[in-house]
């Protein structure tokens, strides 16, 4: 007996093992079904060769759920601006090229209007729309692959729904999904828990008052066993977590802000928190007008603020190096770069630099190996920013106007206005523009990607692009 033969055994082992479990389909997260999988494997080794064998096994049945796992991340876009919340698809091999009869895998209509983004968990895409009259909620659910309906759920109504503004739709937070549930959220209009299987709905929540003045906007986020969503309204401005499994409030955090005003349009907000490791401790990241804070997910207590002169801020907050990228908002929004670190009011000691061109409102910044991309809400400007310095690499003119995010994937950033233009840019200090495509409706909503497939939700339709 050598340490070849043994290895060569634990191969065929490992080969006879890999194709069972293939054909069984028998396990969906790491190591849950361990014991299995030693048994049959096990089978398949000579009892005098077992012990050497293990070794082997663990190898190679660490690379096997290692891929597997990979695999089911790429696959999942859970939440609004994807797995991390920074609009990254890295791996992905996302076409360049296409039109309304290329490359496009199938087109679904969606009823209604909503400006959410879709998410997707392996092979369901789930996301939200309204009645443009404000008075009927909807969760609507796709198959993946092909793009047909497997739920149209009417979650709420509503007899005298408040005003919203033209430019914004009831249905414009993003749900968040994990495995068996999704949440759909439609501010104080509701938000609601289903099971993805069987589209029941496990718990549903209208109680939570807010006028959001020109609609909802913000998206709800999971952290452990919370679903965590903002309500900075006209009338009343928190932050609130909720149990997941049960609805049930377990922390609610009333905004301590200095808005300088009782003019509520002033006070709203639409931004999406999101959450940072720092240090070893997590910090929910939570903008809003005037002022961005940083609370702990757990309980809601405020570890560290930023104030300023904008209001209603709406793009998510990024990190990078040990810094926070954060957008103020509106009127003229500003990208604030904030060192991690500190406590109470880090305006003064903190902000290391603000970028004031080319910085839209309403789409997100994202960054890229230290490059910030930007896209102006109006005059077509897109902008790459130094995330180091805050000095500008370039500016320039593709023309549009903007609300959805840009994503990042395959080297490219890809920039998708209003009227339904996609500018694909490499994502580089040096300008370069790689292609520009078109579809016949525009994009108010963010992209959502899975494997190699690009999701776009147009004003009317949801799309699956793929090469």
């Amino acid at each position: 007996m050598n340490a070849t033969s043994d290895f060569n055994w634990g191969k065929l082992a490992v080969v006879k093992f890999h194709a069972k479990i293939i054909a069984a389909h028998t396990f969906t997260t790491m190591f849950q079904s361990a014991k299995s999988f030693m048994e049959s494997f096990f089978q398949f080794v000579p009892v005098g060769r077992r012990a050497s064998a293990t070794g082997v096994l663990f190898f190679f049945v660490c690379q096997f759920l290692l891929a597997t796992e990979a695999k089911s991340i790429d696959d999942n876009w859970p939440q609004f601006l994807g797995p991390n919340g920074d609009s990254h698809a890295p791996a992905a091999q996302l076409p360049t090229d296409w039109s309304d009869s290329k490359n496009i895998k199938w087109k679904t209509d969606i009823h209604g209007q909503g400006w959410s983004s879709p998410v997707i968990w392996k092979n369901q895409i789930w996301l939200s729309t309204a009645n443009e009259n404000g008075k009927a909620f909807y969760a609507i659910c796709l198959d993946k692959n092909s793009g047909k309906m497997i739920h149209d759920i009417k979650l709420f109504t509503e007899e005298e729904p408040r005003f919203k503004h033209a430019f914004n739709s009831y249905a414009s937070p993003t749900p968040v999904i994990q495995e068996d549930r999704v949440y759909i959220h439609f501010g104080s209009y509701g938000t609601a828990a289903i099971d993805t299987s069987s589209g029941k709905v496990l718990w549903s929540r209208t109680d939570l008052e807010c006028d959001h003045f020109r609609g909802p906007g913000s998206s709800p986020i999971l952290y452990r066993d919370l679903l965590i969503s903002h309500y900075d309204g006209a009338d009343v401005q928190y932050v609130i977590a909720m149990d997941k499994k049960t609805g049930r409030t377990v922390w609610k955090k009333d905004r301590d802000i200095k808005y300088g005003t009782d003019n509520g349009d002033i006070k709203k907000a639409y931004s999406t928190p999101s959450i940072f490791n720092i240090d070893g401790v997590d910090q929910l990241i939570s903008p809003s007008s005037k002022a961005t804070l940083a609370l702990d997910p757990l309980t809601g207590e405020e570890f560290w603020r930023i104030t300023y002169g904008e209001f209603s801020a709406t793009a998510r907050p990024q990190y990078f190096n040990g810094r926070f990228f954060i957008n103020t908002g509106f009127s003229k929004a500003q990208l604030i770069a904030v060192t991690a670190g500190g406590s109470g009011d880090i305006t003064d000691s903190h902000i290391v630099w603000a970028a004031k061109k080319a910085i839209g409102s309403k789409p997100s910044q994202i960054v890229v190996d230290g490059l910030i991309f930007s896209a102006a809400d109006k005059g077509g400007i897109v902008a790459c920013i130094d995330a180091k310095t805050g000095k500008y690499h370039w500016t320039e003119r593709i023309g549009g106007e903007f609300t959805s995010s840009p994503l990042f994937a395959n080297g490219n950033v890809y920039f998708f206005d209003q009227s339904g233009k996609t500018t694909i840019v490499k994502a580089s200090a040096k300008f370069e523009v790689v292609a520009k495509n078109n579809l016949p409706d525009g994009f108010m909503a963010s992209p959502a990607v899975s494997g190699n497939a690009l999701f776009l939700r147009t004003k009317k339709a949801l799309y699956r692009i793929e090469n």
